[in-house]
């Protein structure tokens, strides 16, 4: 077994809504210690020219550096905030920021300068965590099972499942001798979509629109028409999967409701694609703070906590997660599996930035 060490992980996910950064103490196979946490919000001219990135829009490479440098001063200030120095984190994983994620073409793509945040930051950094999954036969997501597996392996019953609601929605099903994940549809980006484009809003805070508005039933209906939601898992999605325009017409409020109802819905379909039915449904990422969400996936699952409930941070489970990854990636130990991403074996991953090397270029 490998020494426990500090890592810190970096998350900006397909929400566009800042840079989530954690510490955790880890030997890449258990988690001994959850250290201090942080989200920085990005500010708007590059939120916005973020969400022209993820449209496949705009200059891709200048707003890879300054994201990478955003993402650079969200590593000083958790660190100076938790009074750690560089040298005491023996690693930073950096997820990067999504903005093409096509599986049935055997393409994924995150921007983010590894080699820029290991001279910047003077910590060795490990991202690029999706590529070697594709050229497996995988879908490149989601990444973040094992790390859930990690953290339930004693003192939990199971079945259960941990449901992540961030741009994209995705599933993990922990059995005794099983981690089964997947997208199960739509999550945060198309919703955040509809406030931007109505409402100039960056998303449906409390869910006072959609409370508002009215659930138009044909729309969910023609949407869960969608063979995805039949196929068998492991499966993914890109955030664009499902556009807005598909609602072009309705009242802001009207398509506020019917996108939460969908996400609720199709979420709820999960279950066909169980071995069994989880005991228990715990929440993270940002849909968990939307209660007209919380509400619809009451109704429909019943059992359901947000994942505060085991004592975790909804808002730092995913930088929490890629930090623990990179510890993986640096032991050659797998990062997806077969009941995952549908790659053809266990295989590890992430591109290795040595600071030293780089602090040298």
């Amino acid at each position: 077994m490998s020494e426990f060490i500090w890592a810190l992980g970096l998350m900006s996910g397909t929400s566009l809504d800042g840079i989530d950064a954690a510490l955790i103490k880890t030997d890449g196979e258990s988690v001994s210690e959850l250290g201090p946490s942080l989200t920085l919000p990005y500010e708007k001219s590059l939120h916005d020219t973020l969400h022209e990135a993820v449209h496949e829009r705009g200059d891709i490479a200048r707003v890879e550096r300054e994201m990478t440098l955003a993402h650079a001063q969200a590593v000083r200030v958790l660190l100076a905030q938790a009074g750690v120095k560089a040298r005491e984190v023996g690693v930073i994983g950096f997820h990067g920021q999504t903005i093409a994620h096509r599986p049935k073409e055997g393409i994924t793509r995150q921007i983010g300068d590894g080699a820029l945040l290991a001279r910047e930051t003077g910590i060795d950094v490990v991202n690029d965590f999706r590529s070697n999954d594709v050229c497996h036969g995988g879908q490149g997501a989601p990444l973040v099972p094992l790390y859930h597996a990690a953290l339930v392996a004693d003192g939990h019953t199971k079945p259960l499942a941990v449901l992540n609601i961030g741009g994209v929605s995705n599933v993990t099903y922990i059995a005794e001798e099983i981690v089964l994940a997947f997208d199960t549809g739509p999550g945060n980006a198309p919703l955040n979509d509809w406030m931007r484009l109505c409402a100039g809003k960056a998303l449906d805070e409390g869910g006072q629109a959609a409370i508002r508005g009215r659930v138009h039933q044909r729309m969910v209906e023609r949407w869960l028409a969608n063979p995805f939601f039949d196929k068998v898992p492991p499966k993914s999605l890109d955030r664009n999967d499902f556009p807005i325009s598909d609602i072009a017409g309705l009242s802001l409020e009207d398509g506020a409701a019917t996108l939460t109802a969908f996400i609720a819905r199709s979420i709820a379909r999960a279950v066909e694609h169980f071995p069994s039915l989880p005991n228990q449904w715990f929440i993270t990422g940002g849909g968990r703070h939307n209660p007209v969400l919380m509400g619809m996936l009451t109704a429909l699952l019943k059992d359901i906590s947000p994942v505060e409930a085991m004592g975790w941070d909804g808002d730092a489970l995913e930088a929490q997660a890629f930090a623990y990854l990179a510890v993986r990636s640096r032991c050659g130990l797998p990062l997806s599996l077969p009941t995952t991403t549908g790659v053809s074996r266990a295989v590890t991953g992430g591109a290795f930035y040595p600071a030293a090397r780089a602090l040298s270029a």
